[in-house]
This record gives C-alpha cells, structure tokens and sequence, in this order.
C-alpha cells in the first residue's frame, strides 16, 4: 500500500555547496547524510515538513554513465529543471531575511494573482519560486 511521496530529488553539482546552502541559507537541517563508497546519498528537510526529504543528488554513477551525468550537469546549470516552490508566510520579510544571508535572487518579490512571490536559484542552478498565498488561498 502506498502511504505518500517521501524523498524528491534535485541534481547538484557539488554536495558540500549544496549542503550549505540548504541549511545555512534557506534553514532546511540535514536528514540523512550517508556513503557507499563514492555514492553518498544526502537529503535536508524543512523544519516545518520533517517527514518530507529533499534529495542532494550528484548525477554519475551508479545511477548515470559518464555522459547523461554531464548532460545533467549543463541543464541544471541553464536553469532547465522545472522550478521548485517554497511557500512562506511574508514573501517580502523571507526575501530580506534570505537575501542578507547571502541568496541571490534572480526576482525580487512581485504581487502576481493575489499572491507575492519571489526567485532565486541554487549553486548548482536549481530555479525556486518562494510564493506568499493570498489571505484565504489554499
């Protein structure tokens, strides 16, 4: 029987970068961080979503070979990944917060459809919307 999505990955290229943007940036804490051999398999979660797990993923073996790894490498880098989305409470108040703690917004916060939303992108490339819901909005 399923019981729900547990672990969404994102391709970084550089775990340790990744790492620390995650959790010293966005304020995500580290859930598992283990090795076999070269493969590490490194997953944060948010503090309010603990059972939800967030991926690290360096593309290469033993899930890619030598060229889809680098293939990956270059679309992550262009932004080409779908985005991922943060909800937060004030969009205005996380952008200052994250933006003093170092993250570079490709869009500062804009009211859209009701809602607020901001962007900005991993090291590695990956492509975020942080979105404040308009009051009542599910």
């Amino acid at each position: 029987m399923n019981q729900g999505i547990d672990v969404v990955g994102l391709y970084v290229d550089d775990q340790d970068e990744a790492l620390a943007f995650y959790v010293d940036k966005l304020g995500f804490q580290v859930h598992t961080d283990v090795r076999n051999g070269a493969y590490r398999w490194l997953t944060v979660s948010h503090p309010e979503q603990p059972s939800f797990q967030l991926g690290l993923f360096t593309p290469g073996p033993p899930v890619h070979d030598d060229a889809t790894a680098q293939t990956l490498r270059a679309m992550v880098a262009k932004g080409a990944m779908p985005p991922l989305v943060l909800a937060v409470a004030d969009c205005r108040a996380s952008y200052a917060q994250l933006k003093a703690r170092g993250v570079e917004f490709t869009q500062e916060p804009i009211d859209r459809y009701g809602n607020v939303d901001a962007g900005f992108r991993d090291p590695a490339g990956n492509g975020w919307k942080m979105i404040e819901k308009a009051a009542g909005a599910q």
